[in-house]
């Protein structure tokens, strides 16, 4: 008998138990596969931020400046103050969680870790004279902040191109392939953040060309048949490309948002992931975008205005880690400028 016929004719002896636990492994390997991104992410920050988060070597951030009304002063506050009362409630979730706790809070950290950083975003947006709820339109604006290099070099990766032919930006090591394990090195890092950029890009095009393909004015036809194209080819690809504007890691973080959605959600509960983990690395990439917000808003208003919004936080916000970014972030790096807020008329 043939080796191959040998193996062919054994019956494994696999246990109930083996069997089990195989599955739980391979209902685990998306939340898994989502883990590793979101540890991958707050990894390569760790490695590349320099003591001040290299805010201060930038140009976009030195020529930072505004004319801000009270009117406006009282509107970035208010924005600020969601972003950091949505902080607030994700931070008291690791206070309070144990790890059976922390998965079950998924169904609000992941909406929570999305929107704090997305107030704080449009706090620095208002800043740079973009003054919009449109979800599109801050999303096409954030992405062109990343590719003027607005955001330090940790954050300031990018995908661009069209379906089938995306490039990667700025991150030189994107092109290896992803393993299923958490990273351990700035290679296993930079490679999952690659393959994360690609499928988020890739969700977003095939969206857009449902979008385009659904609406009769702007669907792309046969030109022998006049007729809504069924199949793609490349070129058809690229004249959608435009609409996808960069993706940035607040296309990445919008997963969150994304898979708040009961059936997703319900995938990552069932899992056996390291929730405590999981949590660490959001309440880390969550600082880390906050404090750069919070230091061009700082920047903009001028520190000193800014110092005064901090003192007067309500009780729940006092004497907390809205303090302590702007005593270890904010301030080190605005110490040495004079306030660029020009008070408007």
């Amino acid at each position: 008998m043939t080796t191959m016929n040998m193996e062919t004719t054994i019956i494994p002896l696999v246990t109930d138990e083996q069997k089990q636990a195989e599955e739980i492994w391979r209902k685990s390997i998306p939340a898994q596969v989502f883990l590793n991104y979101f540890f991958a992410i707050n990894y390569h920050i760790q490695e590349a931020d320099d003591a001040m988060g290299g805010l201060q070597h930038l140009p976009f951030f030195r020529a930072h400046q505004a004319e801000l009304t009270d009117a406006d002063v009282q509107a970035i506050t208010k924005l600020l103050h969601a972003s950091w009362s949505t902080e607030y409630a994700l931070r008291a979730t690791a206070e309070l969680g144990d790890e059976d706790y922390l998965r079950n809070a998924l169904h609000w950290t992941f909406p929570q870790a999305y929107h704090t950083i997305m107030a704080g975003l449009q706090a620095f947006l208002y800043t740079a004279g973009v003054r919009s709820n449109n979800p599109s339109l801050i999303r096409r604006e954030v992405g062109r902040l990343v590719v003027r290099n607005a955001y330090p070099r940790p954050i300031s990766f990018y995908a661009a191109g069209a379906y089938g032919d995306f490039s990667i930006h700025r991150l030189p090591l994107a092109g290896y392939k992803a393993g299923l394990h958490i990273a351990s090195k700035e290679i296993d890092a930079q490679a999952q953040i690659g393959q994360f950029l690609r499928t988020t890009r890739k969700l977003k095009a095939q969206a857009t060309r449902q979008q385009v393909q659904a609406n009769p004015n702007t669907a792309l036809r046969s030109q022998k048949t006049g007729k809504v194209l069924d199949k793609w080819t490349a070129a058809h690809w690229q004249q959608i490309t435009w609409r996808l504007g960069y993706t940035t890691i607040f296309d990445l973080l919008g997963r969150l948002r994304i898979s708040q959605t009961s059936r997703e959600i319900e995938r990552f509960v069932e899992a056996e992931i390291d929730f405590k983990l999981f949590h660490q690395s959001l309440l880390n990439i969550v600082s880390y975008l906050n404090g750069i917000h919070e230091t061009y808003v700082a920047k903009a208003m001028g520190l000193e205005r800014y110092q005064q919004l901090v003192t007067e936080l309500p009780k729940h916000l006092q004497n907390s880690f809205v303090q302590e970014r702007l005593q270890t972030r904010v301030e080190p790096q605005l110490r040495d400028n004079e306030p660029t807020m020009r008070m408007a008329a």
